[in-house]
Protein backbone atom coordinates (compact mmCIF):
# COMPACT_ATOMS: atom_id res chain seq x y z
CA UNK A 1 0.00 0.00 0.00
CA UNK A 2 2.68 2.83 0.68
CA UNK A 3 4.98 2.01 -2.26
CA UNK A 4 1.57 3.12 -4.12
CA UNK A 5 0.36 5.86 -1.97
CA UNK A 6 1.63 8.39 0.29
CA UNK A 7 -1.04 10.43 0.68
CA UNK A 8 -2.11 10.22 4.52
CA UNK A 9 -5.60 9.54 3.79
CA UNK A 10 -5.50 6.40 1.84
CA UNK A 11 -2.67 5.45 4.74
CA UNK A 12 -5.06 6.15 7.63
CA UNK A 13 -8.24 3.80 5.78
CA UNK A 14 -5.65 1.03 4.77
CA UNK A 15 -2.75 1.82 6.41
CA UNK A 16 -3.25 -1.93 8.96
CA UNK A 17 -1.21 -4.90 8.13
CA UNK A 18 -3.02 -7.22 5.63
CA UNK A 19 -5.35 -9.62 6.91
CA UNK A 20 -5.03 -13.28 8.00
CA UNK A 21 -5.22 -16.34 5.97
CA UNK A 22 -9.35 -15.83 6.16
CA UNK A 23 -9.48 -13.10 4.23
CA UNK A 24 -11.36 -10.34 6.99
CA UNK A 25 -12.04 -7.27 5.73
CA UNK A 26 -11.81 -5.66 8.67
CA UNK A 27 -8.46 -6.46 11.35
CA UNK A 28 -8.60 -9.16 13.01
CA UNK A 29 -9.34 -9.19 16.84
CA UNK A 30 -6.99 -11.70 19.05
CA UNK A 31 -7.72 -12.05 23.07
CA UNK A 32 -5.14 -14.43 24.49
CA UNK A 33 -2.97 -13.64 27.40
CA UNK A 34 -0.67 -16.33 26.01
CA UNK A 35 0.13 -18.91 22.94
CA UNK A 36 1.29 -22.51 22.67
CA UNK A 37 4.46 -23.24 20.82
CA UNK A 38 5.58 -25.99 18.88
CA UNK A 39 8.00 -27.62 21.36
CA UNK A 40 10.20 -26.68 24.30
CA UNK A 41 13.25 -25.41 21.88
CA UNK A 42 10.32 -22.75 20.53
CA UNK A 43 9.45 -21.54 23.17
CA UNK A 44 13.23 -20.73 24.68
CA UNK A 45 14.36 -19.61 21.23
CA UNK A 46 11.47 -16.95 21.56
CA UNK A 47 11.95 -15.46 25.05
CA UNK A 48 15.93 -15.12 24.42
CA UNK A 49 14.58 -12.99 21.78
CA UNK A 50 16.44 -15.90 18.41
CA UNK A 51 12.95 -16.54 16.82
CA UNK A 52 10.59 -14.56 16.18
CA UNK A 53 6.27 -14.47 17.24
CA UNK A 54 4.37 -14.29 20.06
CA UNK A 55 5.07 -14.88 23.51
CA UNK A 56 2.83 -13.64 26.58
CA UNK A 57 -0.35 -10.79 26.11
CA UNK A 58 1.42 -8.44 28.33
CA UNK A 59 4.38 -7.58 25.10
CA UNK A 60 2.97 -9.15 21.96
CA UNK A 61 -0.32 -9.47 20.66
CA UNK A 62 -1.37 -9.37 16.87
CA UNK A 63 -4.16 -6.67 17.00
CA UNK A 64 -1.60 -4.18 19.22
CA UNK A 65 0.61 -4.97 16.82
CA UNK A 66 -1.39 -3.82 13.81
CA UNK A 67 -2.08 -0.62 15.44
CA UNK A 68 0.93 0.20 16.01
CA UNK A 69 2.19 -0.49 12.43
CA UNK A 70 -0.95 1.78 11.34
CA UNK A 71 0.20 5.14 13.49
CA UNK A 72 3.66 4.39 12.86
CA UNK A 73 3.09 4.80 9.13
CA UNK A 74 1.39 7.54 9.76
CA UNK A 75 3.89 9.22 11.47
CA UNK A 76 6.40 8.63 9.15
CA UNK A 77 8.18 5.79 11.94
CA UNK A 78 10.11 2.93 11.84
CA UNK A 79 9.18 1.84 15.23
CA UNK A 80 5.70 2.39 17.38
CA UNK A 81 5.01 0.95 21.04
CA UNK A 82 1.55 0.67 22.08
CA UNK A 83 0.73 1.67 25.68
CA UNK A 84 -2.23 1.47 27.93
CA UNK A 85 -2.70 5.33 28.02
CA UNK A 86 -1.16 8.70 27.06
CA UNK A 87 0.95 9.12 30.44
CA UNK A 88 2.39 5.42 30.05
CA UNK A 89 3.81 6.53 27.17
CA UNK A 90 5.22 9.39 28.44
CA UNK A 91 6.69 7.67 31.55
CA UNK A 92 7.97 4.90 29.44
CA UNK A 93 9.93 7.08 27.69
CA UNK A 94 11.25 8.94 30.74
CA UNK A 95 12.33 5.65 32.46
CA UNK A 96 13.73 3.81 29.36
CA UNK A 97 15.69 6.94 28.13
CA UNK A 98 16.83 8.31 31.58
CA UNK A 99 18.95 7.27 34.35
CA UNK A 100 20.02 8.57 37.75
CA UNK A 101 21.52 11.52 37.83
CA UNK A 102 20.27 13.17 34.48
CA UNK A 103 18.81 16.26 33.75
CA UNK A 104 15.57 17.00 31.47
CA UNK A 105 14.45 20.61 30.18
CA UNK A 106 11.28 20.93 29.76
CA UNK A 107 8.41 23.10 28.11
CA UNK A 108 6.70 24.76 31.59
CA UNK A 109 3.25 24.79 29.68
CA UNK A 110 3.12 21.13 29.68
CA UNK A 111 0.08 19.03 30.50
CA UNK A 112 -0.18 18.89 34.72
CA UNK A 113 0.68 15.21 34.79
CA UNK A 114 3.66 15.30 32.80
CA UNK A 115 4.36 18.17 35.25
CA UNK A 116 3.94 16.51 38.26
CA UNK A 117 5.83 12.96 36.54
CA UNK A 118 9.06 15.14 36.02
CA UNK A 119 8.60 17.59 39.08
CA UNK A 120 7.58 15.01 42.01
CA UNK A 121 8.08 11.64 40.97
CA UNK A 122 11.68 11.25 38.62
CA UNK A 123 12.86 14.21 41.00
CA UNK A 124 12.79 11.34 43.85
CA UNK A 125 14.82 9.27 41.74
CA UNK A 126 17.68 11.57 41.12
CA UNK A 127 16.17 12.95 37.73
CA UNK A 128 16.30 16.76 37.74
CA UNK A 129 14.25 18.83 35.46
CA UNK A 130 14.42 22.91 34.05
CA UNK A 131 10.91 24.15 33.29
CA UNK A 132 11.84 26.78 30.40
CA UNK A 133 9.04 28.81 28.17
CA UNK A 134 7.76 26.76 25.53
CA UNK A 135 8.54 29.89 22.83
CA UNK A 136 12.05 31.36 23.97
CA UNK A 137 14.52 29.18 22.38
CA UNK A 138 17.38 30.56 23.63
CA UNK A 139 16.02 29.70 26.97
CA UNK A 140 16.44 26.23 26.30
CA UNK A 141 20.11 26.18 25.24
CA UNK A 142 20.77 28.27 28.52
CA UNK A 143 19.27 25.50 30.47
CA UNK A 144 21.51 23.02 29.07
CA UNK A 145 24.12 21.82 31.44
CA UNK A 146 26.60 18.60 31.16
CA UNK A 147 23.92 15.86 32.07
CA UNK A 148 21.23 16.76 30.06
CA UNK A 149 20.01 14.29 28.67
CA UNK A 150 16.29 14.75 27.31
CA UNK A 151 14.39 17.93 26.20
CA UNK A 152 10.77 17.62 26.00
CA UNK A 153 8.28 19.52 24.18
CA UNK A 154 4.01 19.57 24.00
CA UNK A 155 3.18 21.40 21.10
CA UNK A 156 0.82 23.07 20.89
CA UNK A 157 0.80 23.52 24.51
CA UNK A 158 -2.06 22.40 26.98
CA UNK A 159 -4.03 24.32 27.63
CA UNK A 160 -2.75 27.67 26.16
CA UNK A 161 -2.02 26.54 22.24
CA UNK A 162 1.23 27.87 22.57
CA UNK A 163 3.58 26.42 19.95
CA UNK A 164 7.75 25.55 20.38
CA UNK A 165 10.18 25.86 17.27
CA UNK A 166 10.16 21.57 16.61
CA UNK A 167 13.12 22.10 13.89
CA UNK A 168 14.89 24.94 16.01
CA UNK A 169 14.73 22.71 19.44
CA UNK A 170 15.76 19.47 17.68
CA UNK A 171 19.20 21.77 16.87
CA UNK A 172 19.72 22.41 20.60
CA UNK A 173 19.18 19.01 21.70
CA UNK A 174 21.43 16.93 19.07
CA UNK A 175 23.74 19.71 19.60
CA UNK A 176 24.02 18.62 23.37
CA UNK A 177 23.79 14.98 22.70
CA UNK A 178 20.50 15.15 24.46
CA UNK A 179 17.10 12.98 22.86
CA UNK A 180 14.58 15.38 21.97
CA UNK A 181 11.08 14.13 22.58
CA UNK A 182 7.43 15.81 21.66
CA UNK A 183 4.13 15.59 22.50
CA UNK A 184 1.95 15.39 19.30
CA UNK A 185 -1.37 14.77 20.76
CA UNK A 186 -2.90 18.22 20.14
CA UNK A 187 -2.51 17.99 16.36
CA UNK A 188 -1.95 13.96 15.36
CA UNK A 189 0.40 12.63 12.54
CA UNK A 190 -2.26 14.44 10.39
CA UNK A 191 -1.64 17.56 11.44
CA UNK A 192 2.05 17.43 11.92
CA UNK A 193 5.10 15.16 12.07
CA UNK A 194 7.86 16.13 14.46
CA UNK A 195 9.97 13.38 13.26
CA UNK A 196 10.32 14.69 9.84
CA UNK A 197 11.41 18.04 11.70
CA UNK A 198 14.44 16.46 13.33
CA UNK A 199 12.49 14.88 16.92
CA UNK A 200 14.00 11.28 18.28
CA UNK A 201 10.87 10.74 19.68
CA UNK A 202 7.34 11.39 19.68
CA UNK A 203 4.44 10.44 21.89
CA UNK A 204 0.93 10.42 21.84
CA UNK A 205 -2.08 9.90 24.05
CA UNK A 206 -4.07 7.86 21.92
CA UNK A 207 -7.21 8.14 24.28
CA UNK A 208 -8.04 11.90 22.69
CA UNK A 209 -7.89 12.86 18.59
CA UNK A 210 -6.83 9.23 17.21
CA UNK A 211 -10.06 7.45 19.11
CA UNK A 212 -12.44 10.83 19.24
CA UNK A 213 -15.31 9.23 20.12
CA UNK A 214 -14.63 9.72 24.20
CA UNK A 215 -14.45 5.84 24.53
CA UNK A 216 -10.97 4.16 25.15
CA UNK A 217 -7.62 5.04 26.60
CA UNK A 218 -4.61 4.18 24.90
CA UNK A 219 -0.99 5.66 24.56
CA UNK A 220 2.03 5.02 21.72
CA UNK A 221 5.43 6.33 21.39
CA UNK A 222 7.13 6.27 17.92
CA UNK A 223 10.63 6.41 16.44
CA UNK A 224 13.22 5.74 14.03
CA UNK A 225 15.96 4.67 16.25
CA UNK A 226 15.64 1.13 16.49
CA UNK A 227 17.90 1.76 20.17
CA UNK A 228 15.58 4.01 21.58
CA UNK A 229 12.83 1.52 20.45
CA UNK A 230 14.27 -1.41 22.12
CA UNK A 231 14.83 0.79 25.17
CA UNK A 232 11.30 1.72 25.51
CA UNK A 233 9.91 -1.82 24.38
CA UNK A 234 12.30 -3.04 27.47
CA UNK A 235 10.07 -1.08 29.79
CA UNK A 236 6.67 -1.90 28.71
CA UNK A 237 7.74 -5.74 28.61
CA UNK A 238 8.79 -5.41 32.71
CA UNK A 239 6.73 -3.30 34.04
CA UNK A 240 3.14 -4.13 31.80
CA UNK A 241 1.54 -0.88 30.72
CA UNK A 242 0.53 -2.73 28.20
CA UNK A 243 -2.60 -1.65 25.41
CA UNK A 244 -5.52 -4.10 25.47
CA UNK A 245 -6.44 -6.08 22.18
CA UNK A 246 -9.92 -4.72 22.59
CA UNK A 247 -8.67 -0.74 23.13
CA UNK A 248 -6.34 -1.54 19.96
CA UNK A 249 -9.01 -2.36 17.61
CA UNK A 250 -11.42 0.16 17.90
CA UNK A 251 -8.22 2.36 17.78
CA UNK A 252 -7.11 1.01 14.23
CA UNK A 253 -10.87 1.33 13.51
CA UNK A 254 -10.71 5.07 14.24
CA UNK A 255 -7.84 6.28 12.28
CA UNK A 256 -9.35 5.07 9.24
CA UNK A 257 -11.48 8.62 9.70
CA UNK A 258 -8.44 10.94 11.37
CA UNK A 259 -8.19 13.06 8.50
CA UNK A 260 -11.49 13.85 7.87
CA UNK A 261 -12.41 14.35 11.55
CA UNK A 262 -8.93 16.38 12.08
CA UNK A 263 -10.04 19.19 9.08
CA UNK A 264 -13.64 19.00 9.98
CA UNK A 265 -12.21 20.36 13.66
CA UNK A 266 -9.54 22.69 12.36
CA UNK A 267 -12.63 24.33 10.49
CA UNK A 268 -14.97 24.63 13.33
CA UNK A 269 -11.92 25.90 15.84
CA UNK A 270 -11.16 28.29 13.57
CA UNK A 271 -14.72 29.29 13.45
CA UNK A 272 -15.01 29.96 17.07
CA UNK A 273 -12.48 31.17 17.97
CA UNK A 274 -12.66 34.38 15.23
CA UNK A 275 -16.44 34.91 17.01
CA UNK A 276 -14.45 34.27 20.30
CA UNK A 277 -12.39 36.98 19.64
CA UNK A 278 -15.14 39.65 18.91
CA UNK A 279 -17.31 38.80 22.02
CA UNK A 280 -17.08 41.52 24.47
CA UNK A 281 -16.86 39.06 26.98
CA UNK A 282 -13.84 37.63 26.38
CA UNK A 283 -10.71 39.24 27.37
CA UNK A 284 -8.07 37.02 25.21
CA UNK A 285 -8.42 34.06 22.83
CA UNK A 286 -5.62 31.35 22.49
CA UNK A 287 -5.59 29.72 19.32
CA UNK A 288 -2.81 29.36 16.70
CA UNK A 289 -5.12 29.92 13.86
CA UNK A 290 -6.00 33.58 14.82
CA UNK A 291 -3.21 35.84 13.12
CA UNK A 292 -3.47 37.80 16.60
CA UNK A 293 -1.83 34.80 17.61
CA UNK A 294 2.04 35.81 18.60
CA UNK A 295 3.03 32.21 17.02
CA UNK A 296 0.79 31.97 14.25
CA UNK A 297 3.29 31.96 10.83
CA UNK A 298 5.29 29.56 13.28
CA UNK A 299 1.93 27.43 13.48
CA UNK A 300 1.70 27.73 9.56
CA UNK A 301 4.98 26.69 8.95
CA UNK A 302 5.28 24.07 10.93
CA UNK A 303 1.80 22.18 11.04
CA UNK A 304 -0.86 21.60 8.28
CA UNK A 305 -3.70 23.02 10.38
CA UNK A 306 -4.41 24.71 13.31
CA UNK A 307 -6.15 21.96 15.16
CA UNK A 308 -9.36 22.00 17.24
CA UNK A 309 -7.85 22.81 20.49
CA UNK A 310 -8.74 26.69 22.29
CA UNK A 311 -8.97 28.64 25.14
CA UNK A 312 -10.21 32.07 26.25
CA UNK A 313 -9.77 34.05 29.49
CA UNK A 314 -13.24 35.94 30.39
CA UNK A 315 -13.47 39.30 31.66
CA UNK A 316 -14.00 38.52 35.32
CA UNK A 317 -12.49 36.21 38.03
CA UNK A 318 -12.93 31.86 38.33
CA UNK A 319 -16.55 32.47 39.31
CA UNK A 320 -17.18 34.25 36.13
CA UNK A 321 -15.36 31.14 34.26
CA UNK A 322 -17.44 28.88 35.95
CA UNK A 323 -20.59 30.31 35.61
CA UNK A 324 -19.97 30.43 31.64
CA UNK A 325 -19.75 26.90 32.02
CA UNK A 326 -22.61 25.90 34.11
CA UNK A 327 -24.47 28.32 31.36
CA UNK A 328 -23.52 26.08 28.30
CA UNK A 329 -26.60 23.90 27.53
CA UNK A 330 -25.02 21.87 25.22
CA UNK A 331 -21.79 21.81 25.42
CA UNK A 332 -20.12 18.99 27.41
CA UNK A 333 -18.61 19.58 30.93
CA UNK A 334 -15.80 17.19 30.90
CA UNK A 335 -12.10 17.17 31.29
CA UNK A 336 -11.36 14.74 28.21
CA UNK A 337 -9.99 16.55 24.95
CA UNK A 338 -10.36 15.21 20.97
CA UNK A 339 -14.15 14.14 21.49
CA UNK A 340 -16.45 14.52 18.54
CA UNK A 341 -18.59 16.54 20.90
CA UNK A 342 -17.30 19.54 21.75
CA UNK A 343 -16.12 19.48 25.77
CA UNK A 344 -15.39 22.73 28.05
CA UNK A 345 -13.34 22.73 31.25
CA UNK A 346 -11.39 24.97 33.66
CA UNK A 347 -8.05 24.11 33.65
CA UNK A 348 -6.89 25.57 36.94
CA UNK A 349 -9.13 23.73 38.84
CA UNK A 350 -9.06 19.96 36.86
CA UNK A 351 -5.96 19.21 34.57
CA UNK A 352 -3.78 21.97 36.53
CA UNK A 353 -5.39 21.85 39.65
CA UNK A 354 -2.94 19.57 41.56
CA UNK A 355 -0.35 22.55 40.92
CA UNK A 356 0.60 24.73 43.09
CA UNK A 357 -0.39 28.49 42.17
CA UNK A 358 3.32 29.34 41.67
CA UNK A 359 3.44 26.44 38.69
CA UNK A 360 0.27 27.38 37.36
CA UNK A 361 1.29 31.26 36.66
CA UNK A 362 4.67 30.01 35.62
CA UNK A 363 2.53 27.70 33.10
CA UNK A 364 0.33 30.66 32.52
CA UNK A 365 -3.29 28.98 33.58
CA UNK A 366 -5.31 31.77 35.19
CA UNK A 367 -8.31 31.50 37.07
CA UNK A 368 -10.40 32.83 34.40
CA UNK A 369 -9.24 30.69 31.58
CA UNK A 370 -11.14 28.05 29.95
CA UNK A 371 -10.10 25.52 27.76
CA UNK A 372 -11.96 24.25 24.28
CA UNK A 373 -11.93 20.96 22.73
CA UNK A 374 -14.21 22.03 19.26
CA UNK A 375 -16.06 19.19 18.49
CA UNK A 376 -18.02 18.12 15.37
CA UNK A 377 -21.64 19.78 15.92
CA UNK A 378 -22.84 21.94 13.59
CA UNK A 379 -20.88 25.13 14.12
CA UNK A 380 -23.54 27.79 14.46
CA UNK A 381 -25.23 25.17 17.57
CA UNK A 382 -21.71 25.65 19.09
CA UNK A 383 -21.60 29.31 19.07
CA UNK A 384 -25.03 29.73 20.31
CA UNK A 385 -24.40 27.25 23.49
CA UNK A 386 -21.19 29.51 24.00
CA UNK A 387 -23.62 32.35 23.72
CA UNK A 388 -25.79 31.37 26.26
CA UNK A 389 -22.33 30.50 28.11
CA UNK A 390 -21.85 34.34 27.92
Amino acid sequence: MTERSQDKQTIAVRGAPHPTTHGEHTEALYFTSGYVFESAAQAAARFAGDEPGAIYGRLTNPTVQSFETHLALLEGADYCVATATGMAAINCVFTGLLNAGDHVVASSSLFGSTIILLDKIFSRFGVKTTFVAIDDTPAWEAAINANTKLLFLETPSNPLCELGDVQALAQVAHAAGAYFVVDNTYNTPILQNPLEQGADVVVHSATKYIDGQGRLLAGAVVTNDEQINEAIFSVLRTAGASLSPMNAWSMNQALQTLPLRMKAHCENALRVACWLEAHPSVERVYYPGLESHPQHLLARNQQSGFGGMLSFEVKGDKAASWQVMDRCEMISLSVNLGDARTIITHPASTSHGRLTPEERARAGVADNLIRLSVGLEAVDDIIADLSRGL
